[in-house]
């Protein structure tokens, strides 16, 4: 857990980091918002690609493999960052950054469902996953002070000196998966075209799109709007935005808590979580002063993480290891396909009409997400009465705890 922790927080620091250079780079270039928003949308039109074909990587050759090389490729093209020299070298390097990094998730995903025990899954992948808060926490107040001081480049080359550290630490320390795991290599594989084609798993990715449409859009822009319309410097900007995030940390470990004790049932979370958000982010995008501004958001945020593991829950809970690699990649699709959206479409409305309108915007997030809550099994009998039999049978034959499960 410490070292997935570990990883899981290079991986978001990695992307956060262009949110709070984007102004520098922007002056450097000469971008307006638009193209600034295209810099970021590129690398998750990437992300989003590798998602399924990750996964399916990860199922056929390891998690742990799979892991290993993304994060070795993407702390590569995080030093080459540092060095851009255009707009032109930006998109390149932000593309192929993002198809480094996107193989990652499902494998995470899967080294992580190798090493616990059904139950305890949840629980796990929420302090595994809360580091992402985290990394929003310790990263604007990291990355700004060095902007400030050594220019937006360094803020690259810092965190690639992480990556590597990182890298070293799960290459030597990472143990084996559990026994039961082991026993169970020789099962029944699951087709990967039942699992793609199983419509019920593209609606758990319909419900991560709207989760990450809010925390995508809220993380791209909040930084350039403190400082473009609040006249907020970059270093006050990094303090703000740790409140919010640190927010996020809190809520992500109890949501993962939540959910394993009532063992599903996700639609309880993510109906009220996401009805709060529905107020809080308009109110947030017309709120008078920067104080209100930032208690509406950190409410907005606090709420919206609260379902990031209660949408992940029934299909981690549910599938055994050898078809969480392509599962997770259906659904964490539907989170970075938002990664693409959020950020284009808010710079194209914060330029057409202002930062109020694009802050508002992301309310259709929270609505989509609490929509397809009504429209996803909640439980694992549920899921698998949608399933096709060759997915039963591998979860069966994956999960030596699978009745208990069930019960």
């Amino acid at each position: 857990m410490a070292l997935l922790f570990a990883a899981w927080f290079i991986d978001y620091a990695d992307r956060l980091v262009i949110n709070f250079v984007l102004p520098s780079i922007g002056d450097e270039f000469d971008l307006n918002r638009s193209q600034q928003g295209l810099i970021i949308s590129v690398f998750f039109l990437a992300y989003a690609i590798c998602q399924i074909p990750g996964g399916l990587l990860a199922d056929r050759i390891g998690g742990r493999r799979m892991a290993l090389w993304a994060l070795g490729a993407w702390t590569v093209f995080t030093v080459l960052t540092g060095l851009a020299w255009s707009f032109a070298a930006l998109l390149v390097l932000r593309l192929l950054f993002g198809l480094a990094q996107g193989v990652f998730p499902p494998a995470a995903m899967k080294v992580t469902v190798e090493r616990t025990e059904p139950g305890e899954r949840m629980r796990a992948n929420g302090l595994i996953l809360s580091s992402n808060a985290i990394a929003g926490v310790c990263t604007p107040l990291v990355v700004a002070p060095l902007v400030v001081a050594f220019g937006w480049r360094s803020a690259y080359f810092s965190v690639a000196a992480l990556g590597v550290f990182v890298y070293t630490a799960m290459a030597r320390r990472l143990p084996p998966p559990l026994a039961q795991e082991e026993e169970t290599a020789a099962a029944p594989k699951t087709p990967t075209k039942v699992l793609l084609k199983w419509g019920v798993l593209w609606r758990f990715g319909a419900m991560m799109f709207g989760y990450s449409l809010i925390i995508w859009g809220l993380v791209s822009w909040v930084p350039t709007y403190l400082n473009d319309e609040r006249d907020i410097d970059l270093s006050s900007a990094g303090v703000l935005m740790a409140i919010p995030a640190l927010a996020a940390a809190v809520a992500t470990v109890i949501g993962g808590r939540l959910i394993d004790r009532m063992g599903g049932g996700h639609r309880k979370v993510v109906v009220p979580a996401m009805s709060i958000a529905v107020v809080t982010l308009p109110a947030m995008a017309y709120a008078s002063g920067l104080a209100m501004f930032v208690v509406l958001a950190t409410v907005a945020v606090f709420a919206v993480s609260l379902c990031y593991m209660p949408i992940l829950a029934v299909p981690v809970r549910s599938l055994s290891a050898q078809q969480i690699g392509v599962a997770s990649g259906v659904v964490l699709f539907g989170g970075q396909l938002a990664g693409i959206v959020a950020p284009t479409v808010m710079g194209v409305l914060a330029d057409a009409f202002s930062f109020q309108v694009a802050f508002a915007f992301l309310a259709l997030g929270a609505v989509i997400a609490a929509v397809m809550a009504w429209f996803t099994p909640q439980d694992t009998a549920s899921l698998l009465a949608t399933a096709d039999q060759r997915i039963q049978a591998g979860a069966l034959a994956g999960s030596p705890s699978y009745e208990k499960d069930l019960s």
